[in-house]
């Protein structure tokens, strides 16, 4: 199985210079699980809930003033569409991450996360249960 049979093709996206509250906003009305921050077409960070609370909170941001990039995380992890479901659980496992941006072509086409795989994939339980069960 491929990346590009269970990624998911519906993302949002972000610019680095927007604000944390409009960050808020899309998360809010678009209901989803991040938003891929963007620069010119390049993907330099990736913003989750637990960046939005935590980070904003903890950094004491004003959301109406700070910028995405300053509670984003950078070094992003991206995976080629084309490429093995089991490349992607590496990146999953060796980064400790749960959403993964898939390009093609080097443009930004989707995404794939942990859960997404965990459904495809109900035989790798085990890897599952270490994986969220982890401290």
């Amino acid at each position: 199985m491929y990346v590009k049979d269970i990624m998911k093709e519906k993302l949002v996206t972000i610019n680095r210079n927007q604000t944390i509250k409009t960050a808020c906003d899309l998360y809010r009305d678009n209901k989803i699980g991040c938003l891929i921050v963007t620069d010119n077409d390049d993907i330099v960070g990736i913003v989750t809930e637990r960046d939005l609370i935590e980070r904003t909170i903890c950094m004491n941001k004003d959301p109406n003033i700070s910028k995405v990039e300053e509670i984003m995380s950078k070094n992003i992890k991206t995976i080629d569409k084309n490429e093995r479901l089991e490349k992607a659980i590496a990146i999953f496992k060796e980064n400790k991450i749960k959403k993964l941006p898939v390009t093609f072509n080097d443009s930004l086409v989707g995404i794939i996360t942990l859960t997404d795989i965990a459904y495809s994939r109900p035989s790798m339980k085990e890897f599952f249960q270490f994986y969220f069960t982890r401290s």
